[in-house]
C-alpha cells in the first residue's frame, strides 16, 4: 500500500525531505485558542494565501484539563478539527504540545492546580509533576497520533517542550517528555526550540534543534549550524513583532527590517517560522506575565505586530512578505480571502450596576480560616482550587496603624475599611496607613492575579491571592473569610438574577456595570472604555479580557460571532471609576508605541 510507504520529514542532510524530496518549511504560528472558532478557516486561508505551508499552534494543557482529570476538547478547544482543517487547506502542521508552552498565557499553559503541591517543581522529572504530565498525555496524545502524516494526516513534526535550555534544572526531564510522546505513538519528526542561549543546554538525543531569534546580529543561526552540522536549519520562532505589558508602550517591529533579514534566511536555504502570524487575542485572564526582577502582566491582546492584526485584518508587513514568499514559491500562491467587514456601534448608555459587595451572594465558594490561604489552595472548584480572577479576603479589626503586606500581595490589592477604598497594595506598595479606632471595623483586600508569569526561574512561585501573613502594626492578622471570584459565566449569569441599581444612584465601587447593545448584523468590533479605570468586560457572559486606562492597549476586540442578532448584555467590572458609555471603534487603538530593536530583549525569551 502506498500509504505505508509514505516517508514523513526528516532532517538527514543539511535540507528537509518529505516523502523524500527536498523540502522547506514556510510556517506560520496561529493559535486555535487565541482565535474564535468560526474564524479558523478565514486565518488559515490568510496564512496560505501568504505562500506558507505550514501551521504550528501551541497546545495549552490549562485549557484542556482546567481541574484534574477533567478534560475538554470540544467546541472552541477542539484541536482535533482545527488539524484537520489545516489538512483540507492544503497546510502542514508542526505540533507544540509543550506540556510548557511560554506563549504569553497564564504559567506558560500549566494548569494552576500543580500549585497546591507544596513541594511542587514544575518542569522537573518530579514525580508529581511527571504524574500529571502523564495523565494529560494520555488523553491528548491518542487525538495526535492518527493526524500524523504516516496515517495520512498534515502532521509532519512535534515539538519536544518548549524553550528548556533557558530553564534546564534537571538533565532527565527532556528524556522524559521525549518518551512520553514516542511511547504513546507519536512518530513524526521530533524537534526541540531555544533561543541562542539556550541551545547549549537545550536538546535532547536524536532530536533536532531549531533556534528562536528576531534579529542575525547575534550568530544565532551560526551557532545552530556548528552545534549540528549536517542537519537542516530553521528558526523556530522568527519573532514577528513582540508581546505588550500594561504601562508600558506597543512593541512594534518596522516591516522593511523584518523582511531584509527574512530575505537573508530564505537566501541562505533556511526554514522559518513565524511566530506570530496572528496573534489573536488571550480572552478572559489567560494572559501571562514577565518577571527578571519586575513583575510586569501582558495585555489581553496579543496582536504582536505580527503580519495579520488581531482581528485578522492584512499589513504592510503581510502583503511584503508575501511578494516576497511568492519568488520562493514553486506553484502560484491563492489569492487572499476578502477583508472582513467591522463596525463602529452606536456608544451605549449604562443603565444598571450592582456593587461588588451586593454580588458577593453570587460567589461559589465561601471559605474561614484562620490564616489567609492563597488562590490555589481554596476549596473552590471540587478542589481544584482557585485559578484565575479576583480573591476577596475579609477580617475585622480592633485598632489602627501600618497594614503591610509584607510583599505577600499576588498580584495587586485594593484595601478597603468598611467597604471605603484606603489604598492599593502590589509590588511596588506594601504599605498602607490604617486610620487609628477602637470600634470594630472590617479590613477588605481585593486581590486581583493579574496572571502568572510564563518563563523565567519564577515559575514554581507563581502562586496567588494572598500568600502568606500580612501584618497591621506588626501584628499578623487572623480570622480571614474569603470569596472566590472568579467570575466566570456561570457567576455572571447568577448575578443577572440579583437586584441591580439604576445608574441615577452614586455607585459604590468595585461594581458591575450593566448596558444593552442591540445588534441587527453581529459584526466585528473593539470595545472601548475612556474615562473608566481598570476592570474586566463580559459580553453575553463570556470573558472578553481587562481594561486598564495605563495602556497602551486602548480597546478590546469584540469578535462578531460572541454577539447575536437583537440584545446583546455587556456588562463591565469597574473598581474604581465608571463612566456612563461604553465605546466601540472600527480599529485597535494603542497610547505610545516603541520600536523593539530599540529595546535590549534578545535575553527575554
Amino acid at each position: 500500500m502506498r500509504m505505508s510507504a509514505r516517508q514523513g520529514l526528516r532532517a538527514d542532510s543539511t535540507h528537509f525531505t518529505l516523502d523524500g524530496a527536498p523540502f522547506r518549511i514556510l510556517g506560520g504560528s496561529i493559535h486555535y485558542f487565541r482565535v474564535p472558532r468560526a474564524y479558523w478557516r478565514d486565518r488559515l486561508l490568510k496564512l496560505k494565501a501568504c505562500g506558507l505551508n505550514t501551521l504550528t499552534t501551541y497546545v495549552p494543557w490549562n485549557l484542556h484539563e482546567p481541574e484534574r482529570g477533567v478534560y475538554l476538547f470540544q467546541e472552541e478547544l477542539d484541536l482535533e478539527a482545527y488539524i484537520r482543517l489545516a489538512g483540507e487547506l492544503g497546510l502542514w502542521v508542526i505540533l507544540r504540545p509543550g506540556p510548557y508552552i511560554c506563549a504569553e498565557w497564564d504559567l506558560g499553559g500549566l494548569p494552576s492546580w500543580l500549585l497546591q503541591d507544596k513541594k511542587m517543581k514544575l518542569r522537573t522529572s518530579y514525580s508529581g509533576f511527571t504524574s500529571a504530565v502523564n495523565s494529560y498525555f494520555d488523553k491528548l496524545i491518542p487525538r495526535i497520533t492518527p493526524l500524523q502524516y504516516k496515517n495520512g494526516g498534515p502532521i509532519i513534526a512535534v515539538q519536544v517542550e518548549n524553550e528548556y535550555g533557558s530553564y534546564a534544572k534537571d538533565e532527565r526531564y527532556m528524556s522524559f517528555i521525549k518518551e512520553a510522546l514516542l511511547s504513546r505513538g507519536i512518530s513524526e519528526l521530533l524537534l526541540t526550540s531555544d533561543n541562542n542561549d539556550g541551545l547549549k543546554c537545550g536538546g535532547v538525543d536524536g532530536v533536532l534543534q531549531t533556534v528562536n531569534l528576531q534579529k542575525l546580529t547575534f550568530g544565532d543561526v551560526q551557532h545552530l549550524a556548528e552545534l549540528q552540522p549536517q542537519k537542516p536549519l530553521m528558526v523556530m520562532e522568527y519573532w514577528s513583532g513582540w508581546f505588550d505589558v500594561w504601562g508600558e508602550p506597543h512593541h512594534v517591529f518596522p516591516a522593511p527590517e523584518m523582511i531584509s533579514i527574512v530575505r537573508e534566511l530564505l537566501d541562505r536555504g533556511i526554514s522559518i517560522n513565524f511566530y506570530m502570524f496572528h496573534g489573536g487575542t488571550s480572552f478572559g485572564f489567560m494572559n501571562g506575565a514577565v518577571d527578571l526582577g519586575t513583575y510586569k502582566p501582558q495585555t489581553s491582546s496579543y496582536d504582536y505586530d505580527a503580519p495579520l492584526t488581531e482581528s485578522g485584518d492584512y499589513t504592510t508587513k503581510y502583503h511584503l512578505l508575501r511578494s516576497l514568499l511568492s519568488t520562493y514559491s514553486n506553484e502560484p500562491i491563492s489569492e487572499p480571502p476578502a477583508v472582513q467587514s467591522r463596525r463602529a456601534y452606536e456608544p451605549l448608555a449604562v443603565t444598571h450596576y450592582i456593587s461588588l459587595w451586593e454580588s458577593l451572594q453570587c460567589a461559589e465558594t465561601l471559605f474561614r480560616a484562620d490564616d489567609p490561604v492563597n488562590m490555589e489552595c481554596l476549596p473552590a472548584n471540587h478542589n481544584n482550587g482557585q485559578s484565575y480572577g479576583y480573591t476577596l479576603y475579609q477580617t475585622d479589626i480592633y485598632s489602627g496603624g501600618d497594614l503591610n503586606s509584607r510583599n505577600h500581595v499576588r498580584d495587586r490589592a485594593l484595601v478597603f475599611i468598611d467597604r471605603e477604598l484606603i489604598g492599593v497594595l502590589d509590588y511596588r506598595t506594601q504599605k498602607v496607613k490604617i486610620s487609628q479606632s477602637k470600634s470594630e471595623r472590617t479590613l477588605s483586600l481585593l486581590v486581583e492575579n493579574c496572571g502568572r508569569v510564563n518563563y523565567g526561574p519564577a515559575l514554581d512561585n507563581q502562586q496567588k491571592g494572598l500568600v502568606g501573613d500580612i501584618t497591621l502594626d506588626n501584628v499578623p492578622l487572623k480570622k480571614f473569610t474569603m470569596h472566590c471570584l472568579d467570575m466566570k459565566t456561570s457567576f455572571i449569569n447568577r448575578l443577572q438574577s440579583q437586584k441591580w441599581t439604576s445608574v441615577g444612584t452614586k455607585p459604590t465601587y468595585p461594581a458591575f456595570f450593566r448596558g444593552s447593545l442591540v445588534v441587527d448584523q453581529p459584526t466585528d468590533t473593539f470595545l472601548k472604555l475612556p474615562n473608566w479605570s481598570k476592570g474586566v468586560v463580559f459580553v453575553n457572559g463570556q470573558n472578553l479580557g481587562r481594561h486598564w486606562s495605563v495602556g497602551p492597549q486602548k480597546a478590546l476586540y469584540l469578535p462578531g460571532p460572541w454577539l447575536r442578532s437583537g440584545d446583546n448584555e455587556i456588562v463591565v467590572f469597574e473598581e474604581l471609576k465608571a463612566a456612563e458609555t461604553v465605546h466601540f471603534a472600527e480599529n485597535l487603538e494603542y497610547g505610545k508605541t516603541v520600536d523593539v530593536s530599540t529595546q535590549l530583549f534578545c535575553t527575554l525569551i
